[in-house]
């Protein structure tokens, strides 16, 4: 059973050891266990539906607070401290295009605002239901969660777009191929929420972004249907594919997607290596990406996040024999944790991991070999759940990311986390701040930040205050120096005000243009991508 009011299987659980809490306690100050709401509190705030009566929508309390909120800080406390904000008045669990063109012709007909959802993992308010008069229905995509179509001579697959990533790979492995998609939120993310948020996945450098993967789809829009064949490649007039990828549900409801895929590869790995300090770990990466070394994945922490992680990895004597050895081998304080994935046929592996190797070297890196790899590798979807057991523990976590070019990552790396020291110092609270690069690219990398600090006592409006203050200084140090307002988190409620500094006046007039032309009377998850939505619960 998912948690209602965290991350998550509720049977699953990442407890926090005591050398971790100490650290913690030690770096940045005692945690704030909270009191949390109840589940009962929450249903009993929901408000009745007003939705007129129709076979396919549900208006059930419990369904209506499923839908309403994702997985943004914002959102995390508002179901943990019991402060609930409007949520949809009915969830309809859609299971066909006829449904959805039912739906949307009613909505248009009769007004009413439709948020689509799916996997619920959003990190940036694209969920949030608007102050309104008028009813709010949420279209349920989960059920549309198959794989309809594979063709292996043109490897494409067609999916129903409300299929998690286990279910992506799982129906896939049963005829030898993949995606190679793979985002933190992998265990329940879907295939049109991945294209329509423009996400990116762990393995990036050899599958590519979803807008690689991307081929084609069927749209649903309050004005008709919008088709996109697939082809190779194509010159006849801008990609229409560009509409619908990033459209973050303004146009209308995407239900189906074909994707791209690739057969199962013969070997995979991931390596640690340990480099000295950021200057030489940065030229490192931006060495291997540029001469194309076909790695799968390169992911370095810098040295604030590998302290981070190795003090929270627990083990306490094994972590103090590896940081001995690293010392002596070159690797002190400011050492950088490389983590680097190998994929492919067995000659080439092996090929790209020596040439790999010897680059590394030049640079002071030092290889430890495939142990802490594994240790990645099996966690690679926990992550989430450790935000649980921090808050549990009296501590909350946050992420932002940007992607700049290669001169500006450092630059902007500092920018950042100075920015969240300075805001939480506002209120005289320790933040502990780590980074990496979690995708890297020839041209510069994507920058992505993790924010702990001690939970504020007295519920929800002091923690919104620290949240909100914080964030908008990240992200003002972002707009400052150059960098895109999400590299793979899409834009929502949480990151509009921002939006413009990228896509400048006539960028944003093209993309209302865009929403008016599909969605005339606005009923398509207003206020997200743009900021139009009218008033909002605080």
């Amino acid at each position: 059973m998912r948690r209602w009011n965290g991350w998550g299987d509720s049977a699953v659980d990442h407890a926090l050891p005591a050398p971790v809490l100490d650290w913690l306690e030690q770096h940045i100050g005692k945690g704030h266990p909270p009191q949390d709401a109840s589940l009962d509190d929450v249903l009993a705030q929901i408000k009745p539906s007003r939705l007129a009566t129709h076979p396919l929508i549900t208006a059930t309390t419990t369904d209506r607070l499923r839908v309403g909120l994702g997985e943004s800080y914002r959102d995390w406390i508002c179901r943990r401290t019991g402060h609930l904000p409007p949520v949809p008045d009915g969830v309809a669990y859609v299971e066909s295009s006829a449904q959805v063109r039912e739906l949307l012709d009613i909505a248009q007909r009769e007004q009413w605002i439709v948020i689509p959802y799916a996997g619920g993992t959003s990190v940036a308010g694209h969920l949030d239901c608007p102050v309104s008069e008028r009813p709010v229905l949420s279209l349920n995509l989960s059920r549309m969660n198959r794989l309809l179509h594979l063709d292996p001579k043109s490897q494409l697959a067609r999916f129903g777009a409300g299929t998690p990533g286990p279910l992506v790979e799982a129906q896939l492995r049963a005829h030898g191929y993949m995606l190679g998609h793979f985002p933190q939120s992998f265990e329940y993310a879907t295939v049109g929420g991945w294209v329509v948020t423009r996400s990116s996945g762990q393995q990036s450098l050899r599958y590519g972004r979803i807008e690689q993967l991307f081929a084609g789809g069927r749209m649903e829009t309050p004005v008709g249907t919008l088709v996109i064949p697939t082809f190779p490649a194509s010159s006849a007039g801008p990609d229409l594919r560009e509409m619908v990828l990033g459209s973050e549900g303004r146009f209308g409801v995407l239900i189906e997607v074909e994707v791209r895929v690739t057969p199962l590869p013969e070997h995979e790995s991931f390596h640690a290596i340990f480099l000295p300090d950021w200057e030489r770990a940065e030229a490192a990466v931006r060495a291997l990406v540029q001469r194309k070394v076909p790695l799968s994945m390169l992911r370095l922490n810098n040295a604030g996040e590998t302290r981070g992680y190795l003090a929270m990895a627990g083990h306490t004597s094994l972590i103090g024999w590896l940081e001995r050895y690293l010392s002596l081998r070159g690797c002190s304080d400011e050492k950088c944790w490389l983590t680097m994935g190998v994929t492919g046929n067995q000659p080439t592996a092996r090929q790209t991991l020596a040439e790999a190797r010897r680059m590394l070297k030049r640079f002071g890196g030092v290889y430890l070999g495939t142990a802490l790899g594994k240790k990645w590798f099996e966690g690679r979807f926990k992550g989430p759940y450790l935000r649980n057991a921090l808050w549990e523990n009296g501590y909350s976590v946050d992420t932002i990311e940007t992607a700049v070019d290669w001169p500006q990552v450092k630059t902007m790396m500092q920018a950042m986390e100075t920015a969240a020291h300075t805001a939480f110092a506002d209120f005289g609270v320790k933040v502990q701040a780590g980074t990496h690069l979690s995708h890297v690219y020839p041209q510069g990398s994507s920058i992505y930040a993790t924010y702990i600090w001690p939970t504020a006592p007295g519920g929800y409006l002091p923690n919104l205050e620290r949240w909100r203050h914080y964030k908008k200084r990240v992200s003002e140090a972002i707009v400052a120096n150059g960098g895109t307002v999400s590299h793979q988190h899409g834009v929502g409620r949480d990151h509009a005000p921002y939006l413009n500094a990228e896509k400048g006046p006539l960028g944003m007039a093209t993309l209302a243009e865009l929403c008016r032309h599909f969605d005339p009377l606005g009923i398509m998850n207003p206020g997200k991508l743009l900021a139009d939505g009218g008033p909002w619960a605080p």
